[in-house]
C-alpha cells in the first residue's frame, strides 16, 4: 500500500450534514418527529403558568412539575425498552393517547381549582407517558445506517445523525417553553397544555404510521431474560455525568430568572437563556462538521471538563451582558458533551436495548433539570440569586469526577484490550470501529 493510500485509509470519515439529510426515508420520520419532540420542553411550562394561575402558588406550580419530570425519568426508559421489544407504534400509539388524557385530566383540575393531591395524581400519568421520541428517531439512524454491519462509514454517519439530533434537542428547548408561554399568555393560561398535547398527540401517531424506517424489533429467545440497558456499568456511568447536565438546565433556568429579576430586568431573561442554548446550537453544528481523530471516549471527558470550567464563572457575573458571555462559553460545551454521550452509550448494549438506553440519557437529564431547579430554587430564596448559580457548577462538577474515575467502563467489554490511545489496533472488529471513532 502507497504512503497515500495508507494516509487515506488513516484518515477519519466525515459525513456532512447534507449528505446525511438526503438519506432515503429520512424526512418521513423526521417531519413528524419534529412535530412530536416540540411539546417535550412545553410540558413543565405549560404546567407552570397554569397551576400558577389557578392555585396562585409558584411552590405548588413546580411541585406538580416536578412530579411530571419524575415520572417521565423513571418511566421512560422502561417504554423504550418496550419499544425495543414490541416495536416503536406498539408503544407509541397508547403513550400519546394516555398523555393526552393525562393532560386534558391536569387542565380540568386545575380549572376546577382542585385539591393540590389531585394534581399530582394526574400530573404523574402526563409525565410517564410523554412520547421517548427522540431516543426512537436516535434507534432509527442506528437501524438506517449499520443495515449491512458496522464500518467506519456508519460510525461516522451515526456520529453526524447525533450532532444533528442534539441541535434539534436544542430547538426544542429553547423554542417549547417560548411557544407554550406565547400560547398561554396571548389565549389563557390553560391553551399552553392543550397545544402541548395537541402536538404530542399528533406529531406522536404521525411519527408512528412511518414503520419503514423503524428498527425491526427484538425477537424473544425462550428461556432467556433480556438484560435492561442500566445492567451496563458505562450506561450507568453516563446516566449519572447526565444527571449533572440535566442540573446544569435546571439550575440555569432559575437562576437567570432570578438573576435578571435582582437587576430590575426580568424581560432578559429569555434572551441571556437563549444565547446559553445559541452556543450549545452551534457548538452541536461544528461538532457534526469536524473529522475526529480523538476516540470519543476522551472528547467526551475533554467537553465535559469545558462545561465545568465554564459553569464555574457564572456566579461572579457582574451584570446580564457579562452573564450572557458567560452562558455563551458554557453553552458551547453542552452539545459535544450530549452528543458524545449518546455516541457512547449505543456502543455499550446490544442492537435490543438501544432505545431503552437512549432513554435513560434522556431521563437522567430530565431528573437533574427538576433536581437543578428545586436547588437552585431553595438557595435563592435563602442567599440570594447568584448563589443559585453553584448548582450548575456543582452538578457538573460532580458528573466530571465519576467520568474521570470511572472512565474505563466507557470502553466496551470485550474491546478494552484493543484500545491503545484512542485508536484500533489492527485486525480490531469492524464493530469497534464505531465504539472508538464515535
Amino acid at each position: 500500500m502507497s504512503g497515500a493510500d495508507t494516509a487515506s485509509a488513516a484518515a477519519p470519515a466525515r459525513v456532512g450534514y447534507g449528505a446525511l439529510l438526503r438519506t432515503p426515508g429520512a424526512w418521513t420520520f423526521l417531519t413528524p418527529a419534529l412535530l412530536a419532540r416540540l411539546p417535550y420542553a412545553m410540558l413543565s411550562m405549560g404546567i407552570l403558568l397554569l397551576v400558577k394561575d389557578t392555585h396562585g402558588s409558584y411552590g405548588t406550580a413546580s411541585t406538580v412539575a416536578a412530579v411530571a419530570a419524575v415520572a417521565q425519568a423513571l418511566i421512560g426508559p422502561q417504554t423504550g425498552r418496550l419499544a425495543d421489544r414490541y416495536g416503536q407504534a406498539a408503544v407509541l400509539v397508547p403513550s400519546v393517547l394516555v398523555h393526552a388524557a393525562s393532560v386534558g385530566a391536569l387542565i380540568a383540575l386545575a380549572l376546577g381549582h382542585a385539591p393540590a393531591w389531585s394534581l399530582f395524581l394526574a400530573a404523574a400519568p402526563a409525565g410517564a407517558s410523554v412520547p421517548q421520541i427522540g431516543a426512537m428517531v436516535r434507534a432509527r439512524w442506528i437501524s438506517t445506517f449499520t443495515a449491512e454491519g458496522a464500518s467506519a462509514s456508519s460510525a461516522a454517519k451515526v456520529s453526524t445523525a447525533f450532532a444533528f439530533e442534539s441541535v434539534t434537542d436544542e430547538f426544542t428547548f429553547v423554542v417549547g417553553p417560548i411557544l407554550a408561554a406565547a400560547v398561554a399568555t396571548s389565549v389563557n393560561p390553560s391553551t399552553g397544555l392543550i397545544a402541548e398535547a395537541a402536538l404530542t398527540l399528533v406529531g406522536g401517531l404521525a411519527f408512528a404510521a412511518q414503520r419503514r424506517t423503524a428498527p425491526a424489533r427484538v425477537v424473544r429467545v425462550p428461556g432467556v431474560r433480556q438484560a435492561s440497558a442500566l445492567a451496563s456499568p458505562g450506561v450507568r456511568l453516563l446516566a449519572g455525568s447526565f444527571l449533572g447536565v440535566g442540573a446544569v438546565f435546571g439550575g440555569l433556568q432559575v437562576s437567570v430568572n432570578a438573576f435578571a429579576d435582582s437587576v430590575g430586568q426580568p424581560g432578559a431573561a429569555g434572551t441571556v437563556y437563549g444565547i446559553f442554548a445559541g452556543g450549545s446550537m452551534l457548538a452541536g453544528v461544528l461538532y457534526g462538521m469536524i473529522a475526529w481523530r480523538r476516540s470519543v471516549q476522551q472528547r467526551m471527558v475533554m467537553s465535559y471538563g469545558l462545561l465545568v470550567l465554564g459553569c464555574s464563572t457564572l456566579w461572579a457575573m457582574p451584570g446580564l451582558v457579562a452573564l450572557s458571555v458567560a452562558g455563551l462559553v458554557c453553552g458551547l460545551a453542552i452539545a459535544p458533551t450530549l452528543i458524545s454521550g449518546y455516541t457512547l452509550v449505543e456502543t455499550l448494549v446490544e442492537d435490543g436495548a438501544k432505545t431503552e438506553a437512549f432513554t435513560w440519557l434522556t431521563g437522567a437529564i430530565g431528573l437533574g433539570l427538576a433536581t437543578g431547579a428545586t436547588a437552585a430554587g431553595r438557595l435563592i430564596d435563602a442567599q440570594g440569586p447568584t448563589v443559585g448559580f453553584l448548582v450548575p457548577v456543582a452538578g457538573a462538577g460532580l458528573g466530571l469526577i465519576a467520568l474521570v474515575s470511572l472512565r474505563g467502563l466507557l470502553v466496551p467489554a470485550g474491546t478494552r484490550s484493543t484500545v491503545v490511545t484512542g485508536s484500533v489496533e489492527r485486525g480490531a472488529p469492524a464493530g469497534l470501529v464505531g465504539a472508538v471513532k464515535g
